[in-house]
């Protein structure tokens, strides 16, 4: 087929699709995490309001793979508050909320209003709440104390701990380091210098390390078996386990837990606004928002969903938060163009140390 050709059939192609995306406007094309789009849920909003949901399952960095890549294929995505505006300076993956669409007082006030400064640009906002969670620590307290992310490399630990070649990590160890991480985003050089330090560590305390792992199944596995007694991980899988074990627990780090925002987000080229805005707000009720935190296993910004959600795991949350741990929360701030091609080339210099 000559180059001619080729290129009138994929133009073809290409057209058809477009024709194909715009003439269904009861789709929903979701781009979410794994769980924040129960079966029951989505079958509830699809007889409630007659869009049919197509969800397509992703992570933060997949996500902006996805929209960067096609800019037309999606009409909701989950991005973390942090991943919105660097990806939308540097590619314009998104465009900004009619505020008036959606239904403001379903949210926690505090989070809404922290979100919305966190994804504003130019006058627009950018994104709305969903889920909130941290990362810390995971301790099985009969057999090890462990306090903060650096405890993890004490010697007599050695073999018995695990943590993730992730930017968390990066972080994580930084504050535990007493380096303002946050407080250096803006300023690229320093940044990097502190990145090299927290690396360095890192290297040193990968030889603890049983494993580092990639797979959320095979360290609480591992974890449950007692082969490890402590871990960097994220609140819900701990929590989890916890349920099955008490000596198991999920530990706020001295020097902090980390914490996110998962949000709502408009795709730059989505076709259909008006079901992503029925989305949000079908979400967002108290009923159904406390149905998906409690599929996720994390808390929920839609205000009144905390009294109907599960009381063992409001328990579980309050004693891993005493008031003191969460207000030493570090919440992520907006990622700086930039600044994670510093961290992935960290994170290789670890990975390559033997």
């Amino acid at each position: 087929m000559s180059n001619r050709l080729t290129l009138q059939l994929a133009a073809t192609l290409a057209l058809s699709a477009a024709l194909s995306a715009q003439a269904d406007p009861k789709v929903l094309r979701l781009l979410t995490w794994q769980d924040y789009a129960p079966a029951d849920v989505v079958a509830e909003f699809e007889k409630a309001s007659g869009y049919k949901v197509e969800v397509t399952l992703s992570n933060n960095e997949n996500i902006i793979a996805r929209l960067k890549a096609d800019k037309g294929a999606f009409d909701l995505a989950q991005p973390s508050q942090d991943r919105i505006l660097g990806p939308l300076q540097e590619s314009g993956i998104y465009k900004p909320m009619n505020m008036g669409k959606i239904n403001q007082a379903q949210f926690v006030p505090a989070i809404f209003s922290a979100t919305k400064k966190n994804t504003s640009y130019n006058g627009g906002v950018y994104g709305v709440p969903h889920l909130w969670g941290t990362e810390g620590l995971l301790v099985n307290t009969k057999l090890a104390q462990v306090a903060d992310y650096t405890d993890l490399c004490r010697p007599e630990l050695k073999g018995k701990v695990s943590f993730r070649l992730k930017r968390p990590t990066l972080i994580s160890f930084a504050f535990a380091m007493k380096k303002d991480a946050f407080g250096l985003y803006n300023k690229p050089r320093e940044y990097e210098a502190m990145m090299e330090e927290v690396g360095a560590a890192l290297i040193k305390c990968k030889a603890n390390a049983k494993f580092l792992w990639e797979d959320k199944a095979q360290l609480l596995s591992s974890v449950a078996s007692g082969e490890l007694v402590a871990a960097m991980m994220w609140d819900t899988g701990v929590w989890k386990l916890s349920e099955q074990n008490p000596d198991i627990k999920y530990i706020a780090p001295r020097s902090g837990a980390t914490g996110w925002v998962d949000t709502f987000a408009l795709p730059d080229g989505g076709k259909n606004d008006e079901a992503a805005y029925a989305w949000i707000n079908f979400n967002m009720r108290p009923e159904i928002a406390a149905r998906v935190a409690k599929s996720v296993g994390n808390f929920t910004a839609s205000n009144g969903a905390e009294a109907l959600m599960d009381k063992a795991a409001l328990a579980r949350f309050r004693e891993s938060f005493p008031e003191a741990a969460l207000r030493n929360i570090k919440w992520y701030p907006t990622v700086p163009p930039g600044l994670e091609a510093i961290e992935a080339r960290i994170l290789d210099k670890v990975k390559a140390a033997k």
